[in-house]
């Protein structure tokens, strides 16, 4: 019998912030195919006999290239395994769950998507930063800081330079200095406030306060471990350090870092 696939979000880190859904499927999983920034803490929710087949990837290196995930994926189910994809974030946001589900289809394999709150918005609440506000932001984009194959970036920055909306860049540590200047030439403001978040929502979670003009420095003498989204825009500025009381479990480890 041939298994069915579903392409779980395991969220931004945090096992509280998983669906109902994805965590009885977890629970049950006979065999997950997972990426690498999926948080310790959602491994933990894995049955022990569970078969785990990491296929993580970091800049500049592929363990497994994405077309031998999509027909590792099809082979497993083929051998009649209900198989977990297992993401971070949401699989259906920079998560190329729609490549994998592609490759499904074609083979007839039977899939399923199970969403996960994106890095984004756990950053958002973690952090106490809206990502949008009256007076501050009436639109808000996600936009990736790296292109496949290490590509170069070939983003409209005119028309991402708009200082009436929040930009959340994601997978942008890397490439975070070269996507400031080239924001600042546009037409953003040098000054225009950033907030970089790191392992957001876990008791990992770092916060670097900067602007536009300072980000590509600040990371350069504090770098920080992806994964890293940056919250470009005037919510930014709202940041501040003692906005919300910590979640009492979380108390001691959070790290606030500072620029300047």
């Amino acid at each position: 019998m041939t298994g069915k696939v579903y392409l779980i979000g395991a969220g931004p880190g945090n096992p509280d912030l998983l669906t109902v859904r994805a965590l009885r499927l977890l629970q049950a999983a006979e065999v997950v195919v997972h990426d690498r920034l999926v948080s310790p803490e959602i491994m933990a929710l894995l049955p022990l006999a569970a078969r785990r087949i990491p296929v993580g990837k970091a800049a500049g290196f592929h363990t497994v290239p994405q077309d031998r995930i999509n027909e590792m994926l099809v082979e497993l189910a083929l051998e009649g395994h209900d198989v977990i994809r297992l993401k971070g974030g949401d699989p259906l946001i920079f998560g190329r769950g729609s490549e994998e589900a592609e490759r499904l289809a074609t083979a007839g394999i039977p899939y399923a998507y199970v969403p996960g709150i994106t890095a984004a918005q756990g950053a958002s609440a973690s952090t106490g930063v809206p990502l949008t506000h009256r007076g501050f932001a009436t639109g808000l984009r996600y936009v990736t800081g790296h292109r496949a194959r290490d590509a170069a970036l070939d983003l409209d920055w005119r028309s991402l330079a708009d200082p009436d909306t929040t930009l959340v860049v994601y997978m942008g540590a890397a490439n975070m200095a070269e996507i400031a200047a080239r924001l600042i030439a546009a037409g953003m403001p040098v000054d225009l406030p950033v907030l970089a978040v790191a392992h957001a929502t876990t008791p990992r979670e770092i916060r670097m306060p900067s602007s536009l003009a300072q980000i590509g420095a600040d990371l350069t003498r504090t770098p920080l471990e992806a994964p890293v989204l940056f919250i470009v825009g005037r919510v930014a500025g709202l940041y501040r350090s003692a906005a919300l009381p910590l979640p009492r479990k979380l108390e001691g480890h959070l790290r606030l870092v500072g620029h300047g």
